[in-house]
């Protein structure tokens, strides 16, 4: 049987949002609404956190909640995933972002059965690189033997930023299978970024019950309220740069 891990990366010193992922919704730190949601999933969740003395609060609120942590290098978060995998012996690692309070776990757990499905360690499987689900949904599946690969390989500083570029840019032989919903709902926004995206989420989640819904049921809370996609519709995406 193989151990599936879920990684979540987080830091307090977002450039755009300091301290986003504990800034409250619903009587709650955004963190722990991407915690609760998770548990969907069916399997562990760690935090990678840094190493800087700013973080100390996100290993407060791992001790907290229970959670098993690794804290490292703030830039190379592609070491932080890989000595967090090695030493809980994961063979499977799943990565999300702590900036996505309301990511489905019903959705990561689709995700990881399609996976292991395919019974291929040399496979990269993601729902954002051909992206049909809103931004904030996001999920990148990969296994041990891919993540040491790139541990040992990837040279770029965004490869070990974003993780998992070395994987879909082309450097690595792998197989690349997307997860795609016929719907298209790519262009909304239910991410953690600026302080736009936070008074969205926090209306969502403070007025409309936003983590008792599903990625379709958010999808359609929004499509009916179209002016909760103004609240944020200016906010740019940061992409990865091609290498």
């Amino acid at each position: 049987m193989k151990k599936v891990g879920i990684i979540s990366q987080a830091r307090m010193t977002s450039s755009r949002l300091p301290g986003k992922v504990l800034l409250p919704a619903g009587g709650k730190p955004m963190l722990e609404h991407h915690v609760n949601r998770l548990k969907e999933a069916g399997a562990p969740l760690y935090l990678a956190i840094t190493d800087r003395p700013e973080d100390d609060p996100l290993e407060d609120f791992a001790k907290a909640h229970k959670l098993i942590y690794f804290r490292g290098d703030e830039d190379d978060v592609l070491s932080r995933f890989y000595h967090l995998a090695t030493r809980e012996s994961l063979d499977i690692i799943v990565r999300v972002t702590s900036d996505c309070p309301l990511i489905d776990g019903a959705l990561v757990k689709q995700g990881i059965d399609r996976y292991l499905a395919e019974g291929d360690d040399r496979v990269y499987l993601s729902n954002c690189q051909k992206r049909t689900y809103p931004v904030g949904m996001d999920f990148e599946i990969i296994s041990y033997e891919l993540l040491a690969e790139a541990q040992k390989s990837a040279v770029h500083d965004h490869e070990r930023e974003h993780v998992m570029p070395y994987f879909y840019q082309g450097r690595c032989d792998c197989r690349i299978l997307h997860v795609t919903q016929e719907a298209d709902h790519s262009s909304e926004r239910l991410t953690l970024d600026t302080q736009d995206d936070y008074e969205l989420l926090q209306t969502l989640i403070e007025q409309h019950n936003a983590p008792s819904l599903n990625h379709a049921g958010l999808s359609n809370l929004l499509i009916t309220h179209p002016e909760f996609l103004d609240i944020n519709a200016n906010v740019q995406q940061k992409v990865v740069p091609p290498i």
